[in-house]
């Protein structure tokens, strides 16, 4: 039997827990995102893989916001961000900072999602881009790993919050299986 879980079940941290709660080492960069739905849901998968934070660029809208808290459902509220109107100056900035940028695109000689292999000793930016030009050429220079989610169907490209939640899930899931191990 599959009893559904209650909400209270689950054990969730509350938003002041969650801020103090240690955070996956990475930092979400949203390069020129126009759907504020899209922002929203960037802001829900960065709560539930505890990203660092996230860093707004650009034409993005920022909290508050009620079509962000539309599909953010209050993750606007505990995921910690910032606005950058440059995001090629934001990415130079968290290189100098250590950050190896993995910026999600397709492009000549990008590495395919399944054959990424996340270094758990780093911390990470991941640039997601516009959801009609992708990221800016100058941002996809600057990055260290262009990665490239496999498709097989007609279309060449997922809704940019899909990309967020497939290529954070897989960084999270390759930290924490580290992790793991080493306990």
């Amino acid at each position: 039997m599959f009893r559904k879980l209650k909400v209270y079940e689950l054990g969730r941290l509350s938003g002041e827990e969650f801020k103090s709660a240690p955070k996956s080492p990475i930092v979400i960069v949203l390069d020129n995102i126009r759907s504020q739905h899209n922002i929203g849901a960037a802001f829900r998968t960065a709560d539930a893989f505890a990203a660092e934070e996230i860093i707004l660029c650009g034409i993005c809208a920022t909290p508050p916001n009620a079509e962000i808290h539309k599909s953010a459902l209050g993750a606007e509220e505990s995921v910690e961000w910032r606005y950058e109107e440059d995001a090629v100056k934001v990415v130079k900035g968290l290189k100098e900072k250590g950050y190896i940028i993995l910026t999600a695109e397709q492009t000549e000689n990008s590495t395919s999602l399944e054959d990424l292999r996340v270094d758990c000793s780093k911390k990470y930016a991941i640039v997601f881009g516009n959801e009609v030009k992708g990221v800016q050429q100058e941002v996809a220079d600057l990055s260290d790993i262009v990665v490239e989610i496999p498709q097989e169907g007609t279309k060449h490209s997922l809704n940019v919050s899909v990309s967020i939640g497939i290529i954070l899930w897989e960084l999270f899931s390759q930290i924490r299986a580290t992790a793991r191990k080493t306990e």
